[in-house]
């Protein structure tokens, strides 16, 4: 397994219309192309409350590519990111790291 550690910095104010996309429109289309969410989360305690960070687990790079490409070219996912920022952007930046565990680590 991979893991894909994605992170969300939000546009001040827009991390609940960020939740709100991923728990009603992302996550249903996710489902069409068998996309695995590993986690999501947000900042408790610590620099920013306007970070979300989620992860996505992956067999391979080659799962990744077929997938999240198929993701990225959905319709249905077009009209609704597009919907969701009819007033502005939600997103003001995304780092995306692609990781593998260690032999020590609790997840393989």
């Amino acid at each position: 397994m991979i893991y894909e550690l994605r992170i969300y910095e939000c546009v001040p104010g827009r991390l609940p219309d960020l939740n709100k996309r991923f728990s009603t429109i992302t996550l249903k289309i996710w489902e069409k192309y068998g996309i695995r969410q590993a986690g999501f989360w947000t900042t408790i305690i610590g620099e920013s409350n306007t970070t979300l960070y989620y992860m996505l687990a992956w067999e391979s790079l080659a799962e990744r590519e077929t997938k999240w490409n198929a993701f990225q070219a959905d319709p249905e996912w077009h009209a609704a990111r597009a919907k969701t920022e009819e007033n502005g952007a939600i997103v003001a930046n995304v780092k995306n790291f692609i990781l593998g565990p260690t032999p020590y680590s609790s997840v393989k």
